[in-house]
């Protein structure tokens, strides 16, 4: 059976995981399967570099989405990736990160599948990694987090995620698309538990030009983020392994700040 990278093969879909920024961090396969597109259906935040790695001839198809406001519905990406399969192009669809973290590449398969087309998923590295290690930030450690979890912090709304136990001492939780929900964030954790004074951090625009590392405690994330009017895409990191990141401390004296919190 023909890998579906042989480039004599036409008339099928990839979904390439495109990392968080950065192209140095594209996979080998990653940049062999743009090298062959005749279509690439993009994301929005993907570098202009890494498109530049596309055949000049390839068009170039733009579904970029951000908050409440997406130019085409999922339903309409898939259309329109099947629609150009079917025609007998390679087509590239190319993610921020991995596919299948927050990426809809499951949903994007399976319509694939549904029209009887060959698919394949190249991997990505994911922003929660790829932004937690430009930041000397561990997610797991011996001593500190034994345990890391992802969440979506716009992911039909906050209210409908029960994250009970996922944030706390020996544990590391991530949260993607939470910019804008921060300070709900913030109460939701402490609401089920995790201490006010639990180490936090926001990871902006990670692995690209002007890219951030925060560090503050979990009841003065919201403020924070107004304070240093932080933009996405960024990712939020709450564990006691913030503090052996290099991310840079916005409330100066954690001893000073903690003892007020707990006052």
């Amino acid at each position: 059976m023909a890998t579906l990278l042989d480039p004599t093969e036409r008339g099928r879909v990839i979904l390439v995981g495109a990392g968080p920024g950065d192209p140095g961090l594209l996979t080998v396969r990653a940049v062999e399967a743009l090298k062959c597109a005749d279509i690439v259906v993009h994301d929005g935040l993907i570098d202009p570099r890494v498109l530049d790695l596309a055949p000049a001839t390839a068009q170039r198809i733009s579904v970029a989405k951000s908050r409440s406001k997406h130019t085409l519905p999922q339903e309409a990406i898939n259309a329109l990736i099947v629609a150009h399969v079917r025609t007998g192009a390679l087509v590239v669809r190319l993610k921020g990160g991995d596919p299948f973290i927050f990426g809809r590449g499951g949903e994007e398969v399976e319509a694939v599948r549904a029209a009887g087309l060959p698919v394949e998923v190249i991997p990505g590295v994911s922003a929660a990694l790829g932004c937690a290690a430009e930041a000397m930030l561990p997610l797991t450690h011996r001593d500190h987090s034994s345990a890391v979890s992802f969440v979506a912090g716009q992911c039909k709304g906050l209210s409908d995620q029960d994250w009970s136990g996922l944030a706390g001492q020996g544990r590391t939780l991530v949260i993607y698309m939470g910019v804008a929900t921060a300070s709900d964030i913030a109460d939701k954790l402490m609401a089920d538990g995790v201490a006010p004074d639990m180490p936090v951090a926001v990871l902006e625009k990670g692995t690209l030009d002007g890219h951030r590392a925060l560090r503050t405690l979990l009841a003065d994330l919201g403020p924070m983020v107004t304070r240093e009017k932080v933009q996405s895409p960024a990712i939020i990191v709450v564990g006691e392994v913030v503090m052996l990141s290099d991310a840079q401390d916005r409330l100066g004296r954690w001893a000073r700040v903690a003892e007020g919190l707990s006052a």
